[in-house]
């Protein structure tokens, strides 16, 4: 009979499934599980409020495992505590092609695993969006939001750019329902931290408005002394956790040989007896499976007395939180869009599409309290600060609007988060060059499937005078390049408004609104019934007969093929013009569709102020192309224009040529 369960004990349940999984994938990172376990341990048996049986309580604390090479921790965690699809064979099964237990944590792929993580950094700044994310809602709804968020950071995510765009936005916020767990072994994969890092991280966060304390994290009473501090924190807390990477086995605890492989027979047989657990792989005595289902079990009384608060609500109040959270639209948007597309249709007007995003934006947080919107110090430039928002501030969270600061990467990495919360449809921007910045956590929405839409202005070498290192000319290529991710260019007012349409309808895709500075005249003159947007491509004008030019275009270029199009149908080339405001979701329609907007014509011809890259599967690869093969230059954007020859007598001398050659 087994002496009765510890937190060391229960702790080694972890450490045994995890050297097991690795060891049978023969693949994984067995030291950080093995050296958090005890830290995991007190938080989910002691401090952690959650319930396994209800793993999507929406006033759970919200666990992250930044360090998602060690997956491992969170899968046995998730088994241990009673979750029923991590089962035995699923750990059995780590690594595996289908398996619920994939390499790193997948958010969608695995019940309980809250974010995709893996790319370090990653967590840490999603960690700091649930957290706002939190205070929010609580801001809002008192009585229905109170809980924490728990992050396991290692040295490598506090390595990386992010954490500390992240660290300094919670610090700033005082975002005090946020804990960070640092895994602080002091090893890497090159080895011991030293050879490449100096800095002292317990100093580093408190400049960054942080409390900070160091444990040891193989004193569990320490551990849960620190955790339980931090309950009435006016700021957020790391709390750095001195660890042995790979903690029981002997022979390769301490090193950089448990980081990134499995521990080998040899070596695990030691740890097994280091650690005094006789039992085979992959089992559990009794005695543990009970203390940890019981743990599992902890949280349900605090969720009972939540859901008696929750049907307290008021009927109109919860209905709507409800919608919210499903990220269901209220029944009065269709008609609000409508009404606006209206007047835009009774009196055209001619601005930058930023502004008309700006516009659409008003009306659609005018119809959905939980958008809430922010830029990265680019406000005035992105115009996503509505007259309906009001900002938040540092302790006071009931506002709609975010100054991120000039944190491009931690301010989407930190949307992405508050998305991941539910509840919140969030809303960033910058300028679309700095999408470089923010590309990792760009993919990551994509590939969690989540709703997030970036606002990303200056589009195209019309940013003029700020000149080519302002100008992007890759990039619309370059995120069209991304899975899962539509990517709107409006060419004016209503398809702004239209992309708005489908970007927050889009459950499970992201969004990017790629925006003008310039004004564009507004070339939809007449609704045709339907969101012509959603279909990604769609034939604007005509030709008149057989056409012999088809002009494909998006955003600012589309104007230049209409005037294109004027001065080839007077020559005797009848054209047709085909707007592609989201080559993403054209590619997804139909193959009937497609053909016929692109159409047979003989010449086909896009025109995009960026390089060609993706435009050949429009066009062919024998197809015109008037656009970027090069970086801008600054100067006024209509000389710009001129100068990369992207204007209406290009695209019509482009067309003739052409036209005569096909004859």
């Amino acid at each position: 009979m087994s002496d009765a369960p510890t937190i060391r004990r229960m702790a080694n349940a972890i450490r045994a499934l995890s050297m097991d999984a690795v060891e049978k994938a023969n693949s994984g990172h067995p030291g950080m599980p093995m050296g958090m376990a005890d830290v995991a341990t007190v938080l989910f048996a002691k401090i952690l409020k959650y319930d396994a049986t209800d793993p999507h309580w929406i006033d759970r604390d919200r666990f992250i495992l930044s360090a998602g090479h060690g997956s491992m921790l969170l899968y046995s965690l998730l088994h241990l505590t009673g979750s029923k699809e991590m089962t035995i064979d699923q750990l059995k099964n780590f690594r595996q092609v289908g398996s619920k237990t994939p390499g790193h944590p997948e958010r969608g792929h695995t019940e309980s695993v809250e974010t995709t993580t893996g790319p370090l950094g990653a967590g840490i700044s999603n960690a700091v969006g649930l957290a706002l994310a939190e205070r929010i809602l609580a801001a809002e709804y008192p009585t229905v939001f109170d809980h924490r968020t728990f992050a396991l950071c290692s040295d490598g995510d506090l390595m990386e750019g992010v954490s500390q765009e992240a660290i300094a936005i919670a610090g700033h916020y005082k975002l005090n329902k946020l804990v960070f767990l640092y895994d602080d072994n002091g090893i890497s994969i090159d080895g011991e931290t030293s050879l490449s890092d100096s800095v002292d991280q317990i100093a580093r966060f408190k400049a960054c408005g942080w409390d900070a304390v160091t444990v040891d994290g193989h004193d569990a009473e320490a551990v849960e002394a620190a955790l339980r501090a931090t309950e009435g924190a006016t700021k957020p807390t790391l709390i750095a956790c001195k660890t042995i990477i790979g903690f029981g086995a002997p022979n390769k605890q301490g090193t950089e040989k448990v980081h990134g492989s499995a521990l080998g027979a040899d070596e695990v047989a030691a740890a097994r007896k280091e650690l005094g657990w006789d039992y085979p792989a992959f089992e559990v005595p009794d005695d543990l499976r009970a203390a940890w289902l019981e743990a599992g079990k902890r949280g349900q009384s605090a969720r009972k007395e939540w859901e008696k608060r929750f049907d307290a609500l008021d009927d109109a109040v919860r209905n709507d939180l409800e919608r919210r959270l499903h990220g269901d639209l209220p029944e009065s948007f269709a008609k609000a869009m409508a009404d606006y597309k209206a007047k835009l249709y009774a009196e055209p007007k001619e601005m930058a599409t930023r502004k008309a995003g700006e516009a659409a934006l008003t009306v659609v947080k005018g119809e959905l309290p939980e958008l809430v919107s922010g830029s990265a110090d680019l406000t005035p430039s992105n115009n996503t600060l509505t007259k309906n928002m009001k900002v938040i501030t540092p302790g006071d969270y009931g506002g709609s609007f975010m100054h991120w600061g000039i944190r491009e990467h931690g301010m989407c990495g930190a949307i992405n988060g508050m998305a991941i919360h539910g509840g919140i449809l969030p809303v960033g921007s910058t300028f679309l060059v700095f999408a470089d910045y923010c590309r990792p956590p760009l993919r990551l929405a994509a590939l969690m499937r989540i709703r997030v839409i970036q606002v990303f202005t200056h589009d195209s070498i019309g940013v003029g005078e700020d000149g080519p290192t302002h100008q992007p000319v890759e990039h619309l290529a370059a995120l069209r390049a991304i899975p899962n991710l539509n990517v709107f260019r409006p060419c004016d007012a209503i398809e702004t408004a239209e992309a708005w349409e489908v970007a927050v309808a889009s459950k499970t895709r992201p969004s990017i609104m790629a925006l003008t500075r310039q004004n564009l005249p507004q070339l939809r003159l007449k609704d045709r019934g339907e969101n012509l947007v959603a279909k990604g491509a769609y034939e604007l004008a005509p030709a008149d007969g057989a056409p012999a030019v088809s002009l494909f275009a998006s955003g600012s270029e589309v104007s230049l093929a209409v005037e294109a199009k004027a001065a080839l149908d007077a020559a005797g080339l009848p054209t047709r013009v085909v707007s592609v405001p989201c080559y993403d979701l054209f590619a997804d329609q139909p193959g009937a569709y497609r053909a016929e907007v692109i159409g047979t014509a003989p010449v086909k011809i896009a025109v995009e102020a960026a390089i060609r890259q993706g435009w050949d599967a429009i066009i062919g690869s024998d197809g015109g192309f008037v656009g970027m093969s090069s970086f801008g230059e600054s100067g006024p954007y209509k000389k710009v224009y001129e100068t990369f020859g992207i204007t209406t007598d290009a695209v019509v001398a482009l067309a003739k040529k052409r036209s005569s050659s096909a004859a």
